[in-house]
């Protein structure tokens, strides 16, 4: 059994066809296929159900697959944990986020100790996080709700409340603050679900006695302040995101009855390495929460 087999299985695995996999590894698919069947005839069992071109994992192939990903997370983390030892100053960082809108600061703030080091960014709805440091894809992840159980190690770094935008032409537009249950017969606009603010809101508004009704429901928490300016409904919006968004024509209301709050987590996987780059940066998220905290707190 060779490395190069494992490693082509586990994208064909994933992909469960052996034409794209082939694509995404830059191979002939006729040299995949002899490689897959070699590796199932080492092992003495089919790994796939295969009917034409279409390929499901059965039950073999998905005990095996997960082994497969196990060993070779832990040759990749051997990889990087010498790269660590031989370029320190050097290195990259991927990180999940669905508050994206704080990176900014953290980034320029990082970017002043380890100047050469580089990122790779996505903003990702929380299971999808959860999934892709399972695979050993992700250092860090950066969320509200944060990614937790078993296989994570993660620190709360940062509590605030959500609160309620109107547009001013509004009934409530003159008030300063508003009971949950007062928004029930609302519209709102909201992201999809998955993502952590839409998710903890739902549950919110269900204690409150109600289900949200959405007038629309998107992926860029950007646009929802525009549309609510716009008239097309309310949004909630965490107090740090205030600041972001448009200022001319919304009515910002601090909600109570619940008083509504959210936590940002900074999560990896426990097996992940972590390189020295990693270990300061996650030192200055640390220390950037900390300030904004203090700075509430005044």
């Amino acid at each position: 059994m060779e490395l190069l087999q494992l490693d082509y299985f586990r994208t064909v695995a994933r992909l469960e066809h052996m034409t794209e996999a082939a694509g995404v590894l830059h191979v002939t698919q006729s040299s995949l296929s002899k490689t897959i069947r070699l590796l199932e005839e080492d092992l003495g069992v089919s790994l796939f159900d295969r009917s034409g071109r279409k390929l499901r994992l059965n039950e073999f192939g998905r005990s095996f697959l997960t082994r497969v990903e196990r060993a070779l997370f832990e040759l990749e983390e051997g990889k990087r944990e010498i790269v660590d030892l031989t370029s320190a100053d050097y290195g990259t960082l991927a990180l999940a986020v669905n508050t994206a809108y704080m990176l900014p600061d953290i980034l320029h703030r990082f970017r002043k100790i380890r100047p050469h080091v580089q990122f790779h960014v996505q903003q990702l709805r929380t299971h999808e996080m959860e999934t892709r440091a399972k695979k050993g894809e992700i250092d860090f992840c950066l969320s509200s709700p944060p990614v937790q159980g078993s296989e994570f190690v993660c620190d709360i770094v940062f509590q605030e409340q959500i609160y309620a935008i109107l547009p001013t032409t509004h009934r409530f537009a003159n008030r300063d603050r508003v009971r949950l249950s007062e928004l029930k017969e609302e519209r709102f606009v909201s992201l999809k679900k998955g993502y952590g603010i839409r998710d903890l809101m739902d549950f919110y508004c269900e204690k409150a006695g109600f289900v949200p009704q959405n007038a629309y429901e998107g992926d860029e928490p950007a646009t929802l302040g525009l549309l609510v300016q716009a008239g097309l409904g309310i949004s909630f919006v965490p107090e740090s995101a205030l600041h972001f968004g448009p200022k001319e024509n919304i009515a910002i209301l601090r909600i109570e009855e619940p008083v509504c709050k959210r936590e940002i987590g900074l999560s990896r996987h426990q097996s992940r390495y972590l390189t020295s780059v990693a270990k300061e940066f996650h030192q200055v998220i640390i220390e950037h929460f900390q300030g904004m905290s203090r700075n509430d707190a005044r």
